[in-house]
């Protein structure tokens, strides 16, 4: 199930077809199952702390999604599956009703996995109906939320491999989660190889999502944005040159660190990204595939906003902003190391020439940039107004997807956001400067 997803008709005023919104969610809820097939019952009951859930609640969940916003509403005559699962496997959602809560799914021994996966197929079977039997006036409004689900659903699969990652990661048998493609068999940046620099002049662009086809809500609405002059880095900063970072004392002073990111360091105890792992041989570092030695080409991974404004600072650049970020995408395909190459990782890649790498896959690339809204959003009304707009405090944005990211669900607009402490996402860094 590492092939290419299918994609949805491009034709904007017609919209996607009623077979090609069944043939992707037939892909979609098939490679969820299939990314959970190297699991054990146990690996996917265990919550290794209060971010991460186990993949029984995924798997779950993204079907109680199906069922609430679309089954229950326009699914006429539709019999839920357990009156249960309500209140299981809600996740956020205030005006859906009350939940159980987030620290606490790990305790979920049951229902067994074998109901969950009952779950999904009585779900299945449902949507499949209300895909073909839906009248023209509610398959018009029923789409969108078809289309949102899919989506979701392809979050919640990167999400399910970050997750069984840091469970694995504290298991003192390092599992493997399987045998992936060989790291390091694509094109290398040699380490003397230096980084160089894409200039851009002041002036007034526009960011957002400019369609057609899916976004979430908070891609836009486009808008313009003045930029003065910058330039940013060809591609991500590299294990080898954090290395130098961390050789020369980074996470043992202050310099440079945002005041909460140096109480971090000091309350968990950071001295590398999370993990890597420092012994007699030399720096190790846990990948889906197992512990192995640290290879200084890789892009850098699972470090937290904190970390990739220090690091920048201490190299004397700065993070990008996200319409910065955006401006040096613009131009670039839609193409890299996503989930379907089977890496799983991120691979040393290629530099030169005055040209972007490695824009898009490989590792979420932290900005200096808040989670807010654009001007002139709005969240939609009702529950699922609750998906994005309700985050929109105390977190930062990441661009461009990552080696656990599903092919064919990325855009430049995306907006992805965590909480600067957040490590345990593939997130990486580029560098930017003033021009």
């Amino acid at each position: 199930m590492w092939g290419r997803p299918q994609k949805l008709s491009a034709n904007e005023n017609l919209g996607p077809s009623r077979d090609d919104i069944e043939a992707l969610f037939r892909d979609i809820r098939a490679r969820s199952v299939a990314l959970v097939a190297p699991l054990t019952a146990e690996d996917q009951c265990i919550q290794s702390m209060a971010d991460v859930s186990p993949t029984k609640w995924h798997l779950a969940h993204t079907s109680w999604f199906f069922e609430t916003f679309i089954l229950k509403p326009f699914g006429g005559g539709y019999g839920e599956f357990h009156p249960d699962y309500d209140y299981l496997f809600n996740s956020y959602y205030q005006a859906v009703g009350p939940r159980h809560e987030r620290p606490k799914r790990g305790l979920l021994s049951r229902p067994p996995l074998e109901d969950i996966h009952a779950y999904r197929r009585h779900v299945e079977e449902a949507m499949e109906r209300l895909i073909a039997g839906a009248g023209d006036d509610a398959w018009n409004r029923i789409t969108p939320l078809i289309e949102l689900g899919l989506n979701h659903e392809q979050q919640h699969q990167e999400l399910m491999l970050t997750d069984i990652k840091h469970v694995f990661s504290c298991n003192p048998l390092a599992p493997a989660y399987r045998t992936l493609k060989p790291p390091g068999t694509d094109h290398r940046i040699e380490d003397s190889e230096p980084v160089e620099w894409i200039e851009f002049p002041e002036g007034l662009v526009e960011t957002g999502f400019d369609g057609p086809g899916f976004a979430f809500d908070n891609e836009g609405p486009r808008h313009k944005v003045w930029l003065n002059g910058f330039r940013i880095a060809s591609r991500p900063v590299t294990n080898g040159e954090f290395l130098e970072f961390i050789d020369d004392g980074g996470y043992r002073r202050p310099q440079g660190w945002l005041s909460e990111g140096w109480a971090a360091v000091q309350a968990d105890g950071w001295e590398a990204p999370l993990y890597w792992r420092r012994t007699e041989g030399g720096w190790r570092i846990i990948t889906m595939a197992g512990v192995r030695a640290l290879d200084p080409a890789e892009p850098v991974c699972h470090v937290s906003f904190f970390e990739a404004d220090a690091y920048a600072n201490w190299a004397g650049k700065r993070l990008p902003t996200e319409a910065e970020w955006e401006l040096l995408a613009a131009d670039c395909p839609v193409e890299g190391n996503f989930a379907a190459s089977g890496h799983l990782h991120p691979i040393p890649g290629r530099a030169g020439e005055g040209r972007a790498a490695q824009v898009f896959g490989d590792v979420w690339e932290w900005t200096r940039s808040a989670y807010s809204p654009y001007p002139g959003y709005k969240a939609a009304a009702a529950a699922i107004g609750e998906y994005n707009g309700k985050f929109m405090s105390g977190q930062m944005v990441l661009k461009g997807g990552s080696a656990a990211t599903p092919e064919g669900h990325m855009r430049a607009s995306y907006r992805n956001f965590f909480y600067p402490p957040d490590r345990w996402q593939f997130s990486g860094l580029r560098l930017a400067e003033d021009a």
